[in-house]
């Protein structure tokens, strides 16, 4: 048999399905249902047993059968019990000092009790898990699931025990060269089950998804559909927006299928005035309920209309870590500190670097009038060539639009950054990849970040073939720190090779040691404060000579842990490019950017 001896994809029940048949090893990935917050739920939050295994051998010992010595001659070489606990949701690197560097795997045990019923259905349901999860319910592998940032689930109805239920899990955060991301990026591997674990409970026949949005270019016209999960799914179907005074009506077909398309006089959502309905779905065997906003965001020329007014992006990069814990990122408090401090620093678009952060970032967001810009972990050195990568990628942009597409604060849709075209398969994936985006979710912006502009004579020549299918023109670009000005700021000229589209800076910036200014400060080796400010300055005043330029976005908020910075005195492990240290300290180039917001 080869490596690869099956992979197919197909629909089943409404619900997304990868199968890929691996020597020994059945994977098996299932999209989540969406609105986890409204369902019938049991936490699995709390405390978990668990087994270290940095030679990675629990698999060869068949940890999750949990063996125990039958006779006196017996004995068995692991054991949950006696061991550590960690808490879930939350990192396993940052909770025991043995784990801090750990790329690896541990094993988790949970044990739930459960009284079944004939008129229910029960799903297993994770937030995330990094990287790679294989699930065990009483000593059954039920599945397994790739990618750290997207939620998944397993219907485990026929499978669950009257009484007590052993849950494990393998966590396996092993960089892949041929994983989402690949084996070489500048952020911190936090490993383990990072988000919340629940047993959803529904009816025999249940919602399982929906889309409730403005039509595309439409300030009043709802379009939509419901999606019933089950058997004999034909059912009356009803959409209420109370404070509207709002209902409609209408039916499932015989897939369970119904759309939805009424006028309403809404007032829109906007940064400025964000304005969240209250939507209630109901089906004959179903009731979900969910706070919805209403927003229109498009492209006409080179300008960016939100609700048909131009608008201007003042964002900045954050990346799902808390910097006072230095954790992986997962509450609604960690959502909140890293969200304020975007808006004290005045911003209305906040970039999730650079994968899909979780919900309470994208929902919280949402509440406070921050834009959001939701991002695959598709980043530089992807073996695009890999013929399951494209397959993993388009799973990964599934997963990421099916839990996100009703969260009007979510604008862009970004499918890559900093790739290059001279690798192999580069570019044809990414354009693939691009028009699925376009017919699963046709109402936001979709773009791909580029680094690959050349910068001589003062001047940058700005092309990429990705460009041509991209609504922004979307450029990372570090003068001043990774390459010399080469002139005066004010003086830079530009050449698009698509010069009728937005552009937006979606990243620049210097590193800087809060605090430190005894070295030269007009020297990016001193690591200053000083020459931070500098930077921001300059890049400031080159922005003025952008044409179309439509926002920018500094790299980044809060200082953040990244192994590869290696300089001892200044970095001591973290991206040092923050304005903010990882204490909250506001460096010098933060006031620079705080009044330029203002002023805009």
């Amino acid at each position: 048999m080869s490596k690869i001896a099956k992979n197919t994809a197909f629909k089943k029940a409404g619900l997304w399905v990868l199968f890929l048949l691996l020597p020994g090893n059945y994977i098996q990935a299932q999209t989540a249902m969406v609105n986890v917050e409204s369902r019938h739920l049991s936490s699995l939050n709390g405390e978990w047993q668990v087994i270290l295994d940095p030679t990675r051998i629990g698999e060869w010992k068949q940890v999750w059968l949990e063996k125990k010595p039958k006779s006196k001659t017996d004995f068995v070489e692991y054991s949950f019990d006696g061991g550590p606990m960690l808490k879930v949701p939350g990192d396993f690197n940052s909770q025991l000092p043995e784990l801090t560097y750990l790329e690896g795997i541990v094993w988790y045990k949970k044990v739930f009790h459960y009284k079944s019923t004939t008129e229910k259905r029960l799903f297993l349901h994770f937030g995330s898990v990094n990287y790679l999860a294989d699930i065990y319910l009483n000593g059954e592998k039920i599945g397994s699931h790739e990618g750290g940032f997207t939620p998944f689930q397993f219907e485990i109805t026929d499978k669950v025990k009257e009484g007590q239920n052993t849950l494990i899990v393998k966590a396996d955060n092993q960089r892949l060269q041929n994983g989402l991301p690949g084996t070489g990026y500048d952020w911190f591997n936090f490993g383990g089950i990072t988000r919340e674990v629940n047993l959803i409970e529904t009816g025999k026949i249940f919602i399982e998804d929906y889309s409730v949005q403005l039509k595309k270019g439409s300030l009043n016209k709802v379009l939509g559909w419901v999606q019933l999960n089950g058997s004999n799914v034909k059912q009356k179907i009803k959409l209420k927006i109370p404070e509207l005074n709002k209902t409609y009506k209408t039916e499932s077909d015989n897939k369970g299928h119904a759309s939805i398309a009424f006028d309403s006089n809404l007032k829109l959502w906007s940064p400025e005035n964000p304005k969240l309905y209250k939507v209630i779905i109901e089906s004959e065997t179903d009731t979900i309920v969910d706070t919805i906003g209403f927003r229109c965001i498009e492209v006409q020329g080179s300008k960016v209309l939100l609700n048909k007014k131009e608008i201007f992006f003042k964002g900045v990069n954050i990346h799902e870590e808390n910097p006072n814990k230095g954790t992986r990122a997962y509450s609604k408090e960690d959502a909140l500190l890293l969200l304020n401090s975007a808006k004290e620093l005045g911003c209305n678009l906040v970039r999730l670097a650079h994968y899909p952060h979780n919900e309470n970032m994208i929902k919280e967001a949402e509440k406070l009038g921050l834009m959001v810009w939701n991002e695959l972990p598709i980043y530089q050195h992807i073996q695009f060539s890999d013929s399951l990568v494209p397959k993993k990628m388009e799973t990964m942009l599934k997963e990421m639009i099916h839990r996100d597409r009703n969260r009007c604060g979510v604008v862009i849709w970004s499918l890559s950054n900093e790739t290059y075209p001279g690798t192999a398969n580069r570019t044809s994936a990414l354009i693939e990849l691009t028009k699925k985006c376009r017919v699963l979710d046709s109402t936001r912006l979709i773009n791909h970040v580029i680094n690959t502009q050349s910068y001589t004579n003062n001047a940058f020549n700005v092309s990429d073939p990705l460009y041509e299918y991209s609504d922004l023109i979307c450029i990372n670009e570090y003068i001043g720190w990774y390459i010399p000005w080469q002139g005066k700021p004010s003086d830079v000229k530009w050449k698009f090779a698509y010069p009728d589209k937005p552009v937006f800076i979606s990243e620049f910036g210097a590193e800087a040691l809060y605090g430190s200014n005894e070295g030269p400060t007009d020297e990016a080796s001193g690591w200053t404060e000083e020459y931070q400010k500098q930077v921001y300055i300059d890049q400031l005043e080159m922005f003025k000579t952008i044409p179309n330029l439509c926002g920018i976005s500094p790299w980044l908020l809060f200082d953040y842990k990244s192994l590869g910075r290696m300089n001892q005195v200044y970095q001591k492990g973290y991206n040092r490019k923050g304005l903010l240290s990882e204490k909250g300290e506001k460096k010098k180039a933060w006031y620079i950017m705080n009044e330029y917001y203002k002023k805009r």
